[in-house]
């Protein structure tokens, strides 16, 4: 019997939290320090400690009927257990398992504590390669797990720790426990409407079933009903957070209309820009520029991401936006992450506007004096002496637009009106930093300025809804006529060919990049480095090329100077780190080389490629790898195959999982420990319908106290505690 448990009914997450291990009959202090080991504290962390398989032993299959080279599972009983030293001091273990029909020998390499784990059980479940050796069944290092004498049942087989000295049958045995008490049950906080709506179980029932499941059928249902409570939780967080931000922030309304001005029939600056554009905007920067002019007309700040792939036009999108701002006599700040891409945005935002000629200020109601000119500043660490006039430029509003780093963030910088701010690249800013920069005009009239936030890495819909779940999402998923698709060829083996087309492409008048994963040489990495690389190019292949260099160690003036020349087309071949991943734009680049491709990602090596093909000729990436590993190559592959961001997005997150994706989260935890999503990916849009239908009737979650607690305890980070406060 569990101790403390039998006298609570309908017991909370948040009481289950709160009640140590060691209150279960039968786990004492000794026990309670073993699962303390594997995460277990609670007797709710036991609860979701959950089996990450179950063995179906209603339905065995014998030793005999399995092909050999294929990973089975077999379940019998352990003899001859025995282990002998080998040269080099290394132990074998060894021990023959019998499934009633066949014998399998197990062998354990350099694994010395499998002796005494071995003699310790009888029955176990043995998980590995089938292969034959002197014609006798052999299973290599298998993963073992004791299972006690269990037949004819579901087994759930839990994850395990050598360290904790805890087996399988020890975590369900104290779960069992549990619910062996008649009086204990577990409440649900979610709908019984919507519960019935999705056919979902009961959370009692689904918590018993995860683990004490009689069918297969059972334990599929159980954990179908934790995944929605899982995101059902990440979802109310991420919708409360939005919402709250509305109800108490006081947004800047601004005058949008990009055609004509409401308060009087006259062309408007907007208007005026997008006509003098030598090409019109693509449908989906029309539609995204729409979906920005409608939050930025309204009371409320905006707060939107707008994701697009690399060369769909955002910066364009961010800069009309910027426009709306200073057409209705504020200001604008762009915020980039690092001082090559702050530079790159300022370079571009002045070209577009370098040829847009404002001829009659008196048709822009909004403007005063007739010789206001649109000014852009740039604003990073290293400007030196030309910082004051920029800082002042901002204060005092002489500046209409100003782009910079973490510069922008320093004591000291303030702005006359901020309307908007654009953060590019908005994974690599915290939200504190973000918010600082929305509180730089807050002063005054305390109002939020509206805020836009870009990345070129795109992301699936359904993981958006999870790491951007309190913006609204806009997504340019379209290219502007006239780009070339750039070819890409993955190489293994002589990877000469690439550097014979790189001269050649140099020959006719092209540049190109070399990109290597290391700044520097090292010991324990074998991978090409940029400064080894720069010297054995242009003494080797590329002798008689112009060659230059930058990483991420040069100084910011160092890599102004070298960005410059190869803007200038005083350099052939930039070789480089990822330094150059974003915000470098060189049309005349029309190929690319990454050195050890194997050691990107697939959206870093898709921002890599995208430095090419930014002008009318034809463009190419070599991926250079002789990694033999499956997934690098399915990595390569898929890269050879599209250059859709999109696609390669989903690609991404169905290889390596939500890992990658949670990375970009900022803040705030998150409890995902059964859903995936990608294996859960139709369940991300109904927990977020259900969550917004619950804050929008509930913000606080007045009537559901016990789901407050429940995601106040779960979400530790205090800006999600600080939500549903009354």
């Amino acid at each position: 019997m569990c101790e403390s448990v039998s006298t609570v009914r309908e017991s909370s997450i948040v009481e289950l939290l709160q009640l140590p291990i060691e209150r279960i009959h039968g786990v004492g202090s000794v026990r309670a320090k073993a699962f303390s080991a594997l995460g277990v504290e609670s007797v709710y962390d036991l609860l979701t400690y959950y089996p990450r398989r179950y063995i179906d032993r209603t339905r065995q299959s014998p030793l005999v009927e399995a092909a050999l080279d294929q990973e089975i599972l077999v379940l019998g009983l352990l003899s001859d257990v025995s282990s002998r030293r080998l040269r080099g001091g290394k132990v074998m273990v060894e021990a023959k398992l019998s499934d009633g029909h066949r014998r399998c020998k197990l062998v354990f390499f350099n694994q010395p504590w499998r002796q005494r784990q071995l003699e310790s059980v009888r029955e176990v479940a043995v998980f590995g390669k089938l292969q034959s050796f002197r014609s006798q069944f052999q299973m290599t290092n298998p993963i073992v797990d004791t299972v006690g004498d269990r037949t004819g049942v579901i087994v759930p087989i839990y994850p395990m720790s050598e360290k904790a000295h805890i087996s399988t049958w020890d975590v369900h045995r104290a779960i069992k426990t549990v619910f062996s008490d008649p009086s204990f049950s577990i409440f649900d906080p979610v709908p019984k409407d919507v519960i019935e709506r999705f056919n979902l179980l009961d959370r009692d029932s689904a918590y018993r079933y995860v683990h004490l499941a009689e069918t297969l059928d059972q334990a599929k249902a159980a954990r179908q009903r934790l995944i929605f409570d899982e995101l059902f939780r990440l979802q109310l967080t991420l919708v409360a957070r939005k919402a709250r931000y509305l109800r108490e922030s006081r947004g800047v309304t601004h005058e949008v209309s990009p055609y004509a001005c409401k308060k009087a029939e006259r062309v408007s600056l907007v208007g005026a820009f997008i006509s003098s554009l030598p090409f019109p905007l693509t449908k989906a920067q029309e539609r995204v520029v729409s979906e920005i002019a409608r939050d930025m007309e309204g009371p409320a700040p905006m707060h939107r991401l707008v994701q697009g792939d690399v060369g769909s036009g955002k910066t364009l999108v961010a800069l009309v936006s910027m426009l709306f701002s200073v057409q209705s006599g504020m200001q604008a700040a762009l915020l980039a992450p690092t001082e090559v891409l702050a530079e790159q945005h300022f370079l571009s935002l002045s070209k577009y506007l370098k040829d847009f000629e404002v001829k009659d200020q008196s048709t822009y109601s909004l403007f005063q004096g007739s010789e206001k000119r649109i000014s852009v500043g740039l604003l990073k660490g290293s400007l030196g002496a030309k910082r004051k006039s920029v800082v002042e430029g901002v204060r005092s509003g002489e500046i209409d637009i100003v782009v910079g780093t973490h510069a922008l963030l320093s004591e000291g910088v303030s702005f006359r009106s901020l309307g908007l701010v654009v953060v590019d690249e908005q994974h690599r800013f915290g939200v504190d930093q973000r918010a600082v920069l929305r509180a730089r005009d807050r002063q005054g009239e305390g109002r939020d300025p509206d805020t836009l936030v870009m990345t070129a890495t795109p992301i699936p819909r359904t993981a958006a809804m999870t790491v951007y779940g309190d913006l609204d999402v806009s997504v340019v998923d379209q290219l502007p006529p006239g780009r070339t698709p750039i070819k890409t060829i993955w190489l293994s083996g002589d990877t000469k060919s690439a550097y014979e087309h790189l001269l050649e492409e140099v020959g006719a008048g092209g540049q190109g990049y070399v990109v290597c994963p290391l700044v520097e040489g090292s010991d324990k990495v074998v991978a090409k480095s940029a400064v080894m690389e720069f010297e054995r190019l242009k003494e080797g292949p590329l002798r008689g090329v112009r060659v230059g260099l930058m990483h991420g160690q040069m100084s910011a003036d160092e890599k102004d100077r070298v960005m410059e020349a190869f803007r200038c087309h005083e350099i052939d071949v930039l070789v480089a780190t990822t330094v150059i991943e974003v915000g470098v734009d060189v049309p005349n680049a029309t190929m690319m080389v990454i050195e050890d491709a194997d050691r990107f990602g697939i959206a870093q090596l898709h921002q890599l490629r995208g430095r090419v093909g930014r002008g009318k000729k034809e463009s190419f990436c070599y991926l250079l790898s002789n990694s033999d590993k499956s997934q690098a190559e399915e990595r390569l592959r898929a890269l050879e195959r599209s250059t859709d961001g999109f696609f390669l997005a989903e690609k991404d997150l169905e290889l390596r999982g939500e890992g990658t994706i949670f990375g970009t989260r900022q803040r705030g935890n998150n409890d995902l420990k059964l859903a995936s999503l990608v294996r859960d990916r139709d369940m991300v849009p109904k927990t977020r319908e259900v969550a917004e239908a619950v804050i929008s009737s509930d913000p606080t979650l007045f009537r559901a106290p016990q789901l407050k607690e429940e995601i106040r305890e779960l979400f530790k980070d205090e800006d999600v505690r600080y939500l549903f406060m009354g």
